[in-house]
């Protein structure tokens, strides 16, 4: 296992949440985190406060992801204020859904900003600062949505599939400067976006998951740290973590 002691890791979306067990789970295995947010600077400071608390360098950086420009200024501030950017959790996301011959196009607009093309805004000039260290880990964060579909979610489904295309095909144009590119595609966890649905399609819902439990963070978490530590050899890869919804 690589030690990532010292790495800088920037998770996007992350003052919250999913993002926020990420960043605490690699700050928790010594990286220094940024920790970024578009609106709830409250809570990305608090979760600052935590990672400090470990021991590891913490920032908070306030940014929409959906924006290029706002992108590359994010990414000058980590590689600023910690020294770099060796670890890129592309986290943020949003959530609509809604039957397509009800597709709103600002939503759908707004779906692809955050969830796609952040993906590509975030990781570009992350990517040159890797190269130039010679050593990366990017893992994109899909949805087991975008694996088995859902009704009335086409919209949020197709920005979470587009990620598999760009992920394996990052994952080989990457490969030879020891960067590895993998997703991790969490199923039903208990975080806001899931709980928020009515108690009659999350009974549905959980009748389908094998293991009739809700994922929770710390489990996703988990393996992006893996993915950080022990995944020198894995690039390409989607790994599901979904108590075998998707089986």
């Amino acid at each position: 296992m690589e030690s990532i002691e010292g790495k800088v890791a920037l998770v996007t979306g992350s003052s919250r949440g999913l993002g926020r067990e990420m960043a605490l789970s690699l700050a928790g295995h010594g990286a220094n985190v940024a920790v970024n947010y578009r609106t709830r600077d409250d809570k990305a400071r608090e979760v600052v406060r935590e990672i400090e608390s470990m021991g590891s360098r913490a920032i908070s950086v306030g940014a929409d992801v959906g924006d290029p420009e706002q992108c590359e200024a994010l990414i000058r501030e980590v590689a600023d204020s910690l020294g770099g950017i060796d670890i890129l959790v592309n986290n943020a996301g949003i959530y609509y859904s809604g039957r397509v011959e009800d597709v709103d196009s600002g939503d759908l607009d707004r779906l692809f900003a955050t969830n796609i093309k952040s993906a590509f805004f975030v990781t570009g000039p992350a990517v040159r600062l890797m190269k130039e260290s010679g050593w990366g880990r990017i893992i994109n964060i899909s949805s087991v949505i975008g694996v088995r579909g859902y009704k009335g979610d086409s919209m949020y489904a197709t920005t979470k599939s587009a990620l598999f295309g760009f992920t394996k095909s990052l994952a080989r144009e990457l490969a030879r400067f020891n960067i590895t590119v993998n997703a991790v595609v969490p199923g039903f966890v208990e975080t806001d976006m899931v709980l928020q649905k009515d108690d009659e399609v999350l009974a549905k819902v959980l009748e389908k998951i094998p293991m009739r439990r809700w994922g929770t963070s710390g489990e996703v978490a988990d393996v992006v740290t893996f993915l950080c530590e022990g995944g020198s050899y894995i690039t390409g890869q989607l790994f599901t973590v979904d108590g075998g919804f998707s089986i």
